[in-house]
């Protein structure tokens, strides 16, 4: 499985691929509703490392401390990372510490539990309520301090300040997480109740040995670093639950891992820790920084429609603000970026206002400015396509126009006749293909973490995809006028497969004039999850049912004379792993077997996508 994904990625990556108005077109007139580059701030600096402090337990976490010199009491900036309070996830995503803290903050950097410098052990997820309430209420107590603290940081050191709030420090005035999700079962650890290997078994293996140094296990350490720099060798081991490099002879190197393969399905085990469930809890104002490609959008926009209908208090409600932006997880999908050419030839009309924009937040929460950044709930977006930011009050967008097409005609490889037409069709035969999990759909970017080696991100052309079997095509007469679709796509798919559970796959993609085919974004769904994440269930085989399948959010102006594509298929790997159609619990066993799927598409069974059309 790995050498067909790794040669079809590497290939694409080979040429920088052009969408239509990426390359100059509404560049230079596309505003940025953001704050102005604010440059180093007026205060000198002194850094204090390893500053020790005292959790409920009893356990102790160290911060290195950015002090700001003046006499003033002072905002407090907090992080709480478990990739390095030295590292504080600057460069690639945020300005160093202590440019925040020349802005008359006093910031500071913490380890979380068992990482670092920190005590403790680590366990991902299950200390960071308790840990983050304990550190916020500490941070707002140094010396220097005017009581008031904000929080910071990317990806999980996101889940840090979400976990934290959902416990309601008294001292937190505000969150600023970025490329975070709302729950850690759905959107995070499964998606549609299948497992994201490509983003979740390397990175875990990359926690386990960071934990693995803290711990001073160096043979432990070496040994889960061998094989996170080999990371697809380890995708294709079957089952997932004797996974050989977190089992080295320290049998506690990451008992948290097998902890969500156990936990295939949204239980106890994962609600424990479900933001989603829990806004009501959250009584502060956030400032939320996403990506058109990134690993946990869909969660982001979540969070912020959550918070708007449901925050805790009147000001949370009020002031929401999202951000989302051309970007994949890494580096903001920019020049550095590896590798999404697509995103890079965007421009600087696509950089992250990130810095700029979070100072202006804090100075607005933190120290009382009246900047004008927020006020009421916000959501600042880029159209890709045009290249511009554009605003809204609300998400999904206020004035969409929710467009359904049907799917028609013959979608297989032998005819590649597939339509989306806009009045559902009447009689004509079904689709069918073979799904083999061990020759699965190779993935060519798509909203996936955290590495070009391991998961596939953002936009490539999906030509070498479409030339499979095992993938079904479905285009739109090509469009009369420029068409912007922003928002979330829903695709209800009836189908019938000869397996009891399998994977049904729907990629939304932009036809170019020119035969290009741009993913645009992806979802999945694992058919034993079809009622429900929590409770799965078998179904019988041979018989039609209705699925849903969430794409993923999007924006994209599509040009005239762009077609509309829809793919359908059952696997998108390493994405995903490949279902294994036998029905058994996930991960535990290798046993697989191919199975029939059958699309229907007729009167009787109305295929369909509804997609997010902005008027205007």
């Amino acid at each position: 499985m790995r050498s067909i994904a790794v040669r079809l990625c590497a290939a694409t990556a080979a040429s920088v691929l052009v969408m239509s108005g990426c390359a100059g077109e509404h560049r230079g007139d596309a505003s940025r509703p953001f704050p102005a580059a604010a440059g180093r701030g007026p205060c000198a600096v002194a850094t204090e490392t390893d500053v020790p402090a005292t959790m409920r337990d009893g356990t102790v976490l160290r911060s290195d401390v950015y002090r700001p010199r003046t006499a003033d009491a002072v905002p407090v900036i907090l992080m709480r990372t478990q990739y390095g309070k030295s590292a504080a996830q600057a460069g690639s995503r945020y300005q160093p510490p202590d440019w925040f803290a020349s802005h008359c903050y006093l910031v500071v950097i913490q380890d979380v539990r068992g990482q670092g410098g920190s005590g403790g052990t680590f366990s991902e997820f299950t200390h960071d309520m308790e840990d983050g309430y304990d550190s916020v209420e500490w941070a707002a107590a140094l010396p220097g301090s005017n009581g008031k603290v904000g929080m910071y940081g990317s990806s999980y050191v996101g889940a840090t300040q979400w976990l934290a709030a959902t416990t309601a420090p008294p001292h937190l005035a505000t969150i600023v997480p970025a490329n975070t999700a709302s729950d850690y079962y759905d959107g995070w650890t499964y998606e549609g109740g299948e497992f994201r290997l490509a983003f979740v078994q390397p990175w875990a293996i990359g926690l386990a040995t960071s934990a693995a140094q803290n711990r001073k296990d160096q043979a432990t350490a070496a040994e889960l670093k061998a094989a996170a720099a080999d990371p697809t060798r380890w995708m294709e081991f079957r089952p997932f639950k004797d996974l050989p490099p977190m089992q080295p002879q320290n049998p506690a190197v990451a008992p948290w891992y097998f902890d969500w393969i156990r936990h295939s399905a949204r239980d106890d085990f994962w609600r424990q820790f479900s933001i989603r469930d829990r806004y009501p809890s959250v009584k502060v104002p956030v400032l939320d920084v996403e990506g058109w490609y990134d690993a946990f959008l869909a969660g982001g926009t979540e969070n912020f429609a959550g918070m708007v209908a449901h925050g805790g208090s009147e000001s949370a409600r009020d002031n929401q603000r999202l951000v989302i932006g051309p970007w994949d997880h890494v580096n903001w999908g920019r020049s550095d970026s590896d590798p999404a050419p697509l995103l890079k030839d965007i421009g600087a009309v696509g950089d992250s206002p990130i810095n700029d924009l979070m100072l202006a937040w804090y100075d607005h929460f933190l120290k009382g400015e009246n900047n004008d950044v927020a006020g009421k709930p916000r959501v600042d977006y880029f159209v890709m396509g045009a290249n511009i930011w554009k605003s809204a009050t609300s998400w999904p967008l206020p004035q969409t126009n929710w467009t359904t097409y049907y799917l028609a005609g013959p979608g297989g490889i032998a005819d590649r006749k597939g339509q989306l037409v806009s009045a559902a069709p009447g009689a004509q035969p079904p689709d069918a293909y073979t799904y083999d999990p061990a020759f699965p759909a190779p993935s060519l970017g798509g909203h996936s973490c955290c590495g070009a080696e391991s998961g596939p991100q953002g936009p490539y052309d999906q030509t070498p995809v479409e030339q499979r079997s095992d993938v079904l095509v479905y285009s739109s007469a090509p469009l009369e006028h420029d068409t912007e679709m922003t928002g979330p796509v829903n695709v209800r798919l009836w189908a019938e497969s000869t397996s009891a559970d399998t994977d049904f796959t729907a990629k939304l993609t932009a036809v170019k004039p020119d035969g290009q085919v741009i993913n645009l974004n992806n979802g999945i769904l694992r058919t034993s999850f079809r009622d429900s994440l929590s409770d799965p269930t078998p179904k019988t085989p041979g018989r039609p049912y209705k699925y849903q399948i969430h794409v993923w959010p999007t924006s994209y102006e599509f040009r005239a004379g762009d077609r509309i594509r829809l793919e359908i298929s059952s696997s998108d790997y390493p994405q995903f792993a490949p279902n294994p159609n036998t029905g058994a619990p996930f991960g535990m066993d290798s046993a697989t077997r191919t199975a029939v799927q059958t699309i229907l598409h007729d009167q009787d069974h109305p295929s369909a996508v509804t997609l997010p059309v902005i008027p205007g």
